[in-house]
């Protein structure tokens, strides 16, 4: 007798690429309810942060539609969560675009700030450095990522595993993994069979 397929919980909140989100988590076995209806994605097993743009822009989405309590009730239940691009950047303290700082929701504390890299904005696929039991990379250690962005972390989340890329020179995370949280700074969802895997290795653990 087959496990029923985990019901995740797309959090619709404006942000761009829901759509490809939501089919790749169709594709590793997920039921999708891509909605921003708390009722209704508490119903949920999981819940996905997409992102794209720009942090501020993101975050006043989020708050728009609650997101803040919606996510923070559900880290509270421990309830897995996955962050994706800006959904992974607005989990930390705050965003620093344009000379401003943008409070986020405070999952972790480090800020997000632009990349020291002189080729911005950092545009394809890269190798990233897993910690050793990272649940999220399992299998997958060696393979590369597709990333767009500009912005990103220096500084690694307290009592996390954290796994990181270089662009550049300039060392920054791409992934963090603590307790019932995830995130990517990677797409996912654009990158291929790695990308897949790891959606996959989300949803079993």
């Amino acid at each position: 007798m087959t496990s029923p397929s985990p019901r995740v919980g797309v959090l619709d909140y404006g942000s761009g690429n829901l759509h490809s989100a939501c089919r790749a988590l169709e594709a590793a076995g997920a039921q999708v309810v891509l909605s921003s209806d708390h009722a209704e994605l508490r119903t949920c097993d999981r819940l996905l942060v997409p992102g794209v743009g720009a942090f501020a822009a993101c975050m006043a989405g989020l708050l728009a539609v609650g997101g803040d309590e919606l996510v923070a009730g559900w880290v509270a239940d421990e309830r897995p969560v996955l962050g994706i691009c800006v959904g992974h950047q607005v989990l930390f303290g705050g965003g620093s675009e344009h000379g401003t700082t943008v409070p986020g929701l405070g999952l972790y504390q480090p800020t997000v700030e632009q990349l020291t890299s002189e080729r911005l904005p950092h545009m394809g696929w890269n190798q990233v450095e897993p910690p050793a039991g990272s649940r999220l990379f399992a299998g997958i250690e060696q393979e590369r990522f597709y990333f767009v962005h500009s912005y990103g972390v220096h500084q690694a989340p307290a009592e996390a595993r954290v796994t990181w890329a270089v662009h550049g020179g300039d060392r920054f995370v791409a992934a963090v993994e603590r307790g019932p949280v995830s995130s990517t700074q990677f797409h996912p969802e654009k990158s291929g069979a790695a990308g897949a895997r790891l959606l996959r290795n989300w949803l079993a653990n």
